[in-house]
This record gives C-alpha cells, structure tokens and sequence, in this order.
C-alpha cells in the first residue's frame, strides 16, 4: 500500500451515449487498479466521480468512501447514464464540487483531475478546464478513442507527454503505474515523506516552504518503540531533503519536521518510516565451469554495505588454504592451479563497512 499521501482525486466519467457498455465496465476496471494502492482517508487520499452525460451528476462525494473495500464496490456499482457529452459542463461542475467543503473536498490539499474520454465533446472544454488549472488543479487526460490530440494537449497539465495518454480500452492496464506515478508526484509533494529506504538509511523530502533567509527547519527521529531515543538536527531553509543513516534495520522511526520560520507560522509535519530487513551476502555461492585445474566461484546478493570479499578455498580431507581478496562490488572471481578430480571447499565471506563478517561455504569437484 501508498502511504504517506494527501490529494482529492476527482474521476471525470464519460457516461455519455457514445461510450459502449463493454468500454464504460473496462474504464471502471481501470480506474479500481489505479486506485487499489492508496490509503484512503481524510488525511490521505480522498475520491469522487462525476459522469459526464446531459446533465453531470456527482456519483459520490469525496468523503463518503474511505476504506478500500467500500471504494471498491461503490465503483463497481456505478452505473453508466447514457445521454450527451456535455463535458464543459461537467468540467465546470468539478470545479465547483473541487473546492467545496460539502462535496467532502478539502482546502489546502493538491487536486487532481482525471478526465477518462472516447475523445468526442459536444460542448466547448477549453475556458472551463483552463479556470481549473488556474485554480491549481493538476489534469491528467486518458483518451480511449479519436480525439483531437492538439485540443487534449492543451487541456492537459503542462508537459503533456506526463499528462496526456492515448491507449485502446483493452490496453488500460498498460498505462496505470505510469498514470499512478504521476499522480503520486502530485500528492506526495506536499508532504514530508521518505523514498531510497534501506536497511539503515532513508532520504526524507519535503516541500519548499522556507529559504536560507526566512528560517531553518528542525528535524526530530527516534524508533517508535523507544522515543526516548530522539535525535534531532536542524537543516538550513535552503534545504527539502536530507538523508537519515546509521538507522536499525526493520525499524518503524517517527519523523517530524518543524518549520521554524520569522515569517509565517508553519505546522509540523510528520511521517512514520520502517527500515528494510538488513540483507545478508552472500546468501548463495554458486560453483561453475569447472575444469580440471580451476572453477568459477560467483555469489549474491551484491550490497553496498560490503568492503571486500574474501575466498578461502583447499582440498578436502586436508588442511592447506588459500586465500582471494575480491573487490566488495564484484560478485565472481575464478579459483585456477588446482589439482585434477579433486574435491575442494571454497567459504565466501564478506566483510561489511562495520567490521561485521558473514560466511557461507560450498563444496568443488575439479574435472579428471
């Protein structure tokens, strides 16, 4: 699930006469797996759908669905209505119902427009979609049918290419991460949240609210099971990312970020975010291309928390060893002078930043 998201999303629906049954349950499918990672919610994402037809109609407001199940099933339920395409004056209606508190949608959020067409209005679209872009909505148009591509890539959110996609009804499902994306781009910038998370490391952004000039922020972390544990540091107005390290591995830390302004007053934001498991290499050692007087050592995984590699390999039943040094961003290396139909065991053991070790051995046969 995406977490860490705060956005009114309005679907524009052409629910016109001009759209085919089949077509109308494939974009309803389609707008279910754009959906189905978000967090629902009124402090995450909220949802809305309003058909274009003769008349536009809101089918719910945006804060009537706010779990996954009952969101689900509302957009199955909807029914097509048939009628004209009057998409001004459904373009019109979503402004109204955009920013209006009793349509659900909240001040102070990003907006989000996604206008599904067949590509055919019987009205003129350009002066109402240019007030909503005026009024800060982010519009993105997916066009299933012929359409005037240079009338929709002026109605589009500028760069078109990020906000315009033309693709056959039965082709949806190619374009949704990248819809998807792009949409989180949009509701992910206002809020702090965190992304390159590993083990022991995540980089937190945030939006520009301050300047060298008008202040600094002040950064507070600690595990949540221990908040005792707080560290703070303060970071430079200039600034809207910074990355945390030397972290726990699969820990969940609270965030907050206060802005400390001399100019406006700003509230904290906060994020919760779990580390990764920390990965172990190697995991696998893979002896191959065996011959009689060598083989081929390889291993994974490839971390960066690994400085160097070392292969200790000898005869068995015996005691002598010898010993490879490999560069920690190299994953193979070939063991040579052995002694034909031999058996020997080769240990790969890696050697982390930290000074920590982790081996793991594997048996070779060498060719007659």
């Amino acid at each position: 699930p995406i977490s860490n998201t705060e956005g009114d999303l309005l679907f524009l629906l052409d629910s016109s006469a001009s759209v085919s049954h089949y077509e109308f349950s494939r974009v309803k499918e389609f707008m279910w797996d754009l959906l189905h990672p978000f967090t629902f919610g009124p402090r995450d994402v909220q949802t809305s759908i309003i058909h274009i037809s003769t008349t536009p109609t809101m089918e719910f407001p945006f804060d009537q669905y706010l779990t996954s199940g009952t969101l689900r099933k509302a957009i199955r339920d909807t029914r097509q209505l048939m009628g004209d395409t009057n998409t001004g004056k459904a373009l019109s209606y979503a402004k109204e119902k955009l920013f209006s508190g009793e349509a659900g949608a909240r001040p102070d959020v990003p907006k989000v427009l996604v206008w599904v067409t067949d590509g055919f209005s019987t009205d003129d679209i350009s002066e109402p979609m240019q007030l909503l872009k005026d009024m800060g909505v982010t519009v993105f148009i997916v066009s299933t049918g012929r359409s005037n591509f240079l009338e929709l890539s002026a109605a589009a959110s500028q760069p078109s290419d990020k906000h315009l996609h033309f693709v056959d009804v039965d082709d949806l499902p190619i374009i949704t991460k990248e819809l998807r994306d792009g949409i989180l781009d949009v509701i992910q910038a206002n809020r702090l949240h965190a992304t390159d998370i590993t083990s022991s490391s995540f980089r937190l952004l945030w939006p520009k609210l301050l300047s060298q000039e008008t202040g600094y922020y002040t950064l507070e972390y600690a595990p949540a099971a221990d908040l005792a544990r707080k560290r703070t540091q303060q970071v430079s107005g200039a600034h809207t990312s910074l990355v945390l390290s030397d972290l726990a591995p699969e820990t969940t830390y609270e965030v907050a970020l206060i802005p400390e302004s001399n100019v406006h007053y700003f509230p904290t934001q906060t994020t919760r975010v779990t580390t990764l498991a920390e990965e172990i290499s190697p995991v696998q050692v893979l002896i191959s291309e065996s011959g009689p007087h060598s083989f081929h050592v390889s291993w994974a995984p490839v971390l960066d928390s690994v400085v160097s590699y070392q292969v200790l390999y000898g005869p068995l039943p015996g005691n002598s060893v010898n010993v490879l040094e490999v560069d920690g961003r190299h994953n193979s290396t070939v063991v040579e002078h052995l002694a034909p139909n031999t058996t020997y065991l080769v240990t790969v053991t890696a050697i982390y930043r930290s000074g920590k070790e982790k081996s793991l051995s594997a048996k070779a046969c060498t060719q007659e």
